[in-house]
C-alpha cells in the first residue's frame, strides 16, 4: 500500500485551487493500492491558499522547531503543516503504507528539493515537512519524477 499526494491524482487541492495530475501516478491508482492525501488540507488549510514556503530551512528543521512555514503574505502556517504531517502519518499507519509518492518541491510533500523561503523560485536540497516526518518513521519517499 502507498500514499500519494492527492494533487497528483487530479484532486483540486493544490495551493492555487487546481491539481498536478500525473499520468504515471494515475496509472498506479488504477492498478490499486494507493491512498490519496493532502497534508495541507488535513492540517486545516483552505484551498485555494496563498503560496507557502519553509523559511530558513527544510522540513527536518520545521519538525525540530528550528524554522517556520510562512505564506507569501508572511502568515505563519507551521501549526497546520505539522498537524497535516501527523495526520498523514496516522493514515499511513492505518492503511499499512510503506511508501509515499510525493509532489516535488512542495513545502509539505516535496522530496529532494524545496523552495528556499524567499518566494523567488530558488530551490534548495531537502524535503518538505510531511515527507520528512514520514521518512523519520521509515517510509520510502518517491518523488513523482522517479516513477
Amino acid at each position: 500500500m502507498m500514499l500519494a499526494s492527492a494533487c497528483l491524482l487530479g484532486v483540486n487541492c493544490a495551493w492555487h485551487g487546481g491539481h498536478h495530475a500525473n499520468t504515471r501516478v494515475l496509472a498506479l491508482l488504477e492498478a490499486g493500492g494507493i491512498v490519496p492525501v493532502c497534508p495541507e488540507q488535513l492540517g486545516g488549510l483552505p484551498t485555494p491558499r496563498p503560496p507557502q514556503e519553509i523559511a530558513g530551512g527544510v522540513g527536518e528543521d520545521v519538525l525540530d522547531g528550528r524554522c517556520r512555514v510562512l505564506t507569501s503574505r508572511g502568515e505563519d502556517v507551521t501549526g497546520p503543516f505539522l498537524r497535516g504531517a501527523e495526520e498523514t502519518l496516522e493514515i499511513a499507519r492505518l492503511v499499512g503504507a510503506t511508501a509515499f509518492i510525493a509532489k516535488s518541491r512542495s513545502p509539505s510533500c516535496g522530496s529532494g528539493l524545496v523552495h528556499d523561503g524567499s518566494f523567488s523560485g530558488t530551490l534548495i536540497p531537502g524535503d518538505g515537512v510531511t515527507a520528512s516526518l514520514l521518512r523519520r518513521h521509515g517510509m520510502d519517499i518517491v518523488p513523482e519524477e522517479d516513477l
